[in-house]
C-alpha cells in the first residue's frame, strides 16, 4: 500500500460519493494499483467507467490530485459532476482571467481541495510549475491518454510536456486512461510519460456484447433515419456533419413527430447547456449533434445511436457509437451510408492538409487580424471567429480551420473549443462618487442599489452577473437593463463585460516573420498518412462483409475474436451487392429513364441486357425500399 495517509477505503468512497456498492470489472485493480504507487494504464472502453478509476483513489489519499485533460468541456463537466457530490474541485483553461487563476492556485496550495483539472497547456506555463511545486500532490491523471502519440487519432504536441511535470512529482504515480488506443499508441503512452518498469497496464475488452453495430446503404438516409427510430425506442443520438445539419435534422424529426433538439458548439453556453439536461433527463428523446456533444456525459440509457455520416477514423466512430447502452442493455450503433460518403471523405481529406504555403499565410494573417507586431502576442488569448477571420482575409474556411490544427500541433497557437465566459461588472468608483453620481442620475439609482445590494464584493473585484435575472428583478425588458449596464461603463462607473462564448486562440510564441517560420515537414507528412491510413479503415469498416464486432476488436489489437452473431452481416441483412459501382450505374440508368415518364416493370427491366435481370430487379427493389421508386396508381414506376 502506498506509504501515503488514506481518509477511506475505496468501496467507502465508492459508496459515499456514487452511491455504489461494489465496482465494474477491472475498476477496483486499477484504483488498488495507484494506491500502491505505481504508474498505471487504463485501458477500457468508452462507458467503462474510466474516471472512477482515478477519482476514486485520488479520494482514499490526503491530498490534490492533477487531472489533465485535452477538453475544456469535458473538465467543465467532471468538475461540476464532482462539486455537485460535495467534492471540491476547480478547472483552469484558455481565456480565464489572472485573478482567478491566481485565486484557484493558491486555494489548492492551501489545501482542501481534491481535484485540479488543467489542460497540458497551462499546466506547463511558468504560474502553474511554480505553485504546483508548493501543493500537496498525491496523483497524477492523463485522461484522453492517446493525444500524446503521434500514432493516435488526435495527437497533441503539448502532452508531451507532461513528463517535464513527472521530476517536480518525484514518487507520485501517474494513471493515463483512453478508450482508443492501438499497439502502437499503448507503447508511445508509455515510453512518453516515462513510466516506471513496476508500471501495470490494464486492459479490458473493447467488446460490446450489448452493443449490435449495423451498416445500411441508403440513399434517403433522413427517411430511413426516421423508420429506424420509429421502430427502436428510448433515448437516442444522431451524429451529422456540421451545425447546419443539426437544426435541419432536428426540425426534421420534429416535424415528423420526434422529439427532438440540436447541439453544436456554435450555440450559446446557457442554451448548450440547457438542451443537454433535458436530453440526459428524457424531456426530450433524440440529441441532433455533431461530434462536439458526448464526451464526459453521463447518460446509461441512451437506445440507439446513429450516425448519418461517416466519421473520419474508426477510433472516433468507436468513440460515438458507444456512446449507446452503457447500461449493459440492448443498444444499437448504426451507420447511413452511400457511395457519396466515399466521395465526401476523400474531399475532406484533402482539405484537411492545406499546403504549407496555405498554413503560412493563415498565420501571418492571424496576426494581422490581432494587430500583433512582429515579436508580440506571446502568452495573450483572443476571442476567434472563424467565419469572419476567412472572410477578412479570403480564406477558405474549411482550409483555414485544418491550417490552425496543424499550427496547433506545430506549437505556433493553442485553439480550444468554445468556452462560456458569463457577464460580469465590477464597481471602479469610490463610494463618495458612486453616491454623487447617483444623485444626478436618479434614472439609474435603482439599479445601482439592486446590483450593490446583491452582489457583495462589487467594490473589491468582477462578480458573475445574469442579466436576465436582474431585468426580471427591475421589471425592465432585458434590452433597456444592458443599455444602463453599459451607459454605467460608458462613464467609467462599472467595468462591465457580457458574457461570450467562443473558442479562444493562445499564442504560444511571439509572433514571427513569414522567413524564420518552420513547419516540420517530416511530421506533416507523416501525420497525413496516418490520417489517410485511418479513413481507409472506416471506408473499409463501412463497405465490408466481416462482421462489424470483430472487425472492431482487430483494429485495436484484440485478435481472433469470435463473430458476434448480432451485427447487420451476421444476421445476414447486409446486402452487398448494393455498394457495387455496378449499382450506381443500374441506378442512374433507372433514374434517367423513370424521370422522363412512367414505365411499366416489365418494359423497363426490358432495357436492360437478359443477363442482368436478376441486379436490375434487385437495383429496383432497393430504390422502392428507399422511396426514390414508388408505383403510380396504374401500376407503373416512376422516380420520386
Amino acid at each position: 500500500m502506498n506509504s501515503k495517509k488514506t481518509r477511506l477505503t475505496p468501496h467507502e468512497v465508492l459508496k459515499k460519493y456514487w452511491g455504489y456498492d461494489d465496482f465494474r470489472p477491472l475498476q477496483l485493480d486499477i484504483v488498488q494499483s495507484v494506491l500502491d504507487g505505481k504508474d498505471t494504464l487504463a485501458l477500457l472502453p468508452t462507458g467503462g467507467g474510466k474516471s472512477i478509476c482515478f477519482q476514486v483513489p485520488a479520494l482514499c489519499l490526503d491530498g490534490i490530485c492533477i487531472v489533465v485533460s485535452p477538453l475544456i468541456a469535458l473538465m467543465k463537466d467532471q468538475v461540476k459532476n464532482l462539486v455537485d457530490r460535495g467534492i471540491r474541485a476547480y478547472a483552469i483553461y484558455s481565456g480565464m482571467k489572472i485573478a482567478t487563476i491566481d485565486r484557484i492556485l493558491d486555494n489548492c496550495i492551501h489545501g482542501g481541495v481534491d481535484f485540479l483539472y488543467l489542460s497540458p497547456e497551462r499546466l506547463s506555463s511558468d504560474l502553474a510549475i511554480e505553485r504546483i511545486k508548493q501543493m500537496k500532490v498525491t496523483l497524477l491523471a492523463v485522461d484522453e491518454a492517446h493525444c500524446i502519440s503521434q500514432w493516435g487519432y488526435d495527437f497533441r504536441p503539448s502532452y508531451l510536456n507532461i513528463a517535464e511535470i513527472r521530476a517536480l512529482l518525484p514518487n507520485i504515480p501517474l494513471i493515463a486512461l483512453t478508450a482508443t488506443a492501438t499497439r502502437p499508441v499503448v507503447k508511445d503512452i508509455q515510453e512518453k510519460l516515462v513510466f516506471s518498469q513496476t508500471a501495470n497496464v490494464f486492459q479490458k475488452s473493447f467488446a460490446r456484447q450489448n452493443l449490435s453495430y449495423v451498416v445500411l446503404y441508403e440513399e434517403n438516409k433522413r427517411t430511413k433515419m426516421l423508420n429506424i427510430l420509429r421502430k427502436i425506442k428510448g433515448s437516442g443520438i444522431v451524429y451529422v456533419q456540421n451545425r447546419r445539419e443539426t437544426q435541419e435534422v432536428a426540425y426534421f424529426l420534429k416535424k415528423n413527430g420526434i422529439s427532438a433538439e440540436f447541439y453544436h458548439a456554435g450555440r450559446s453556453g446557457d442554451t448548450r447547456e440547457k438542451v443537454q439536461e433535458n436530453w440526459i433527463n428524457n424531456k426530450v428523446r433524440i440529441m441532433v449533434a455533431t461530434n462536439a456533444f458526448g464526451m464526459g456525459i453521463d447518460k446509461p440509457d441512451v437506445r440507439i445511436v446513429i450516425h448519418l455520416t461517416l466519421p473520419d477514423s474508426l477510433e472516433a466512430y468507436f468513440q460515438e457509437a458507444g456512446r449507446g447502452g452503457r447500461d449493459g442493455e440492448k443498444a444499437f450503433g448504426i451507420l447511413l451510408y452511400n457511395q457519396s460518403d466515399r466521395i465526401k471523405q476523400e474531399r475532406n481529406f484533402k482539405q484537411s492538409y492545406p499546403t504549407l504555403k496555405e498554413i503560412r499565410r493563415v498565420y501571418q494573417a492571424l496576426g494581422s487580424y490581432y494587430q500583433l507586431a512582429i515579436g508580440a502576442g506571446l502568452g495573450q488569448t483572443f476571442d476567434l471567429d472563424v467565419a469572419d477571420f476567412a472572410k477578412t482575409y479570403n480564406l477558405n474556411p474549411i482550409e483555414t480551420l485544418h491550417a490552425l490544427k496543424i499550427l496547433m500541433k506545430e506549437e505556433y497557437l493553442n485553439l480550444t473549443e468554445n468556452v462560456f465566459f458569463p457577464s460580469t461588472l465590477q464597481v471602479i468608483v469610490r463610494k463618495e462618487e458612486l453616491y454623487d453620481y447617483m444623485l444626478r442620475n436618479n434614472k439609474i439609482e435603482r439599479l445601482i442599489k439592486v446590483i450593490l445590494r446583491s452582489y457583495q464584493g462589487a467594490f473589491n473585484h468582477d462578480v458573475n452577473i445574469r442579466e436576465g435575472q436582474l431585468a426580471h428583478f427591475l421589471k425592465v425588458p432585458q434590452k433597456q437593463l444592458v443599455f444602463m449596464l453599459d451607459k454605467l461603463h460608458k462613464d467609467a462607473i462599472i467595468r462591465y463585460k457580457p458574457q461570450k462564448d467562443a473558442p479562444q486562440l493562445t499564442f504560444l510564441l511571439e509572433r514571427l516573420p513569414e522567413k524564420e517560420m518552420v513547419i516540420d515537414q517530416q511530421r506533416y507528412k507523416f501525420l497525413k498518412e496516418r490520417q489517410q491510413k485511418r479513413m481507409e479503415g472506416a471506408l473499409y469498416y463501412a463497405e465490408t462483409l466481416q462482421c462489424r464486432n470483430q472487425l472492431l476488436l482487430a483494429y485495436f489489437d484484440e485478435k481472433g475474436a469470435k463473430v458476434c452473431g448480432h451485427c447487420d452481416v451476421c444476421l445476414g441483412r447486409h446486402d452487398q451487392y448494393v455498394k457495387h459501382q455496378e449499382y450506381y450505374e443500374i441506378k442512374t440508368k433507372l433514374e434517367y429513364a423513370l424521370k422522363k415518364n412512367s414505365v411499366e416493370l416489365r418494359a423497363l427491366v426490358d432495357q436492360f441486357p437478359s443477363t442482368m435481370k436478376e441486379k436490375v430487379l434487385k437495383a429496383i427493389e432497393h430504390l422502392m425500399d428507399n422511396h426514390m421508386i414508388v408505383r403510380t396508381g396504374n401500376n407503373q414506376l416512376r422516380w420520386n
